[in-house]
C-alpha cells in the first residue's frame, strides 16, 4: 500500500513527501490566493488518471509486442447540475464531477490494435477507482 504524508508550508502550498524521499509542492493558482507554485488537487487527480492510462495501455501494447510509441492523454474535469448530466441516473441530485478524456496513439498499429487499446484506456486501476464506490476513513495512528 503506498503512503503519502503532505505538510503545509506557508499560504496555501504544500509538501507532498512519497516513496522514498520524494516530494513535490502543491498550490493553488493566483486567482484564487494561492503562488501557484506547483499544481492543484485537480491537476494531480487528473495527473493520476492520465498517467495511469497512459502506464495501462503501454503495458498491454508492451505484453502483446504491439508497435506503440506514443499515448496522448488529454483531460479535463468540471462539475455540473446532475440534471444536465446526460450519463447520470434521474435519480441524481445536487452536483456531478465530471472528466472528460481524450486518448489518441502514436505508432505503426492496425485498426483493431488501437481499437483494444481504446478498450484497455478504460481499464486501468485508477479509473475503477475513480468509477466505484470510496470509502475514506481516519487512519489508525
Amino acid at each position: 500500500m503506498s503512503e503519502v504524508v503532505v505538510i503545509s508550508q506557508h499560504n496555501l502550498q504544500n509538501e507532498v513527501r512519497y516513496g522514498a524521499g520524494q516530494t513535490l509542492i502543491t498550490d493553488e493558482p493566483a486567482s484564487i490566493g494561492g503562488d501557484d507554485a506547483g499544481p492543484d488537487p485537480y491537476t494531480l487527480l487528473l495527473a493520476a488518471l492520465g498517467t495511469c492510462i497512459s502506464m495501462t495501455v503501454t503495458l498491454y501494447a508492451r505484453r502483446k509486442q504491439w508497435p506503440l510509441d506514443e499515448v496522448t492523454v488529454r483531460l479535463r474535469q468540471n462539475r455540473i447540475h446532475a440534471k444536465d448530466c446526460q450519463e447520470c441516473s434521474k435519480d441524481t441530485e445536487g452536483y456531478v464531477h465530471r472528466i472528460e478524456r481524450a486518448v489518441s496513439f502514436k505508432g505503426d498499429l492496425s485498426e483493431e490494435q488501437l481499437a483494444r487499446l481504446k478498450e484497455i484506456s478504460h481499464k486501468c486501476p485508477v479509473h475503477k477507482t475513480l468509477t466505484a464506490p470510496i470509502v475514506i476513513s481516519e487512519l489508525g495512528e
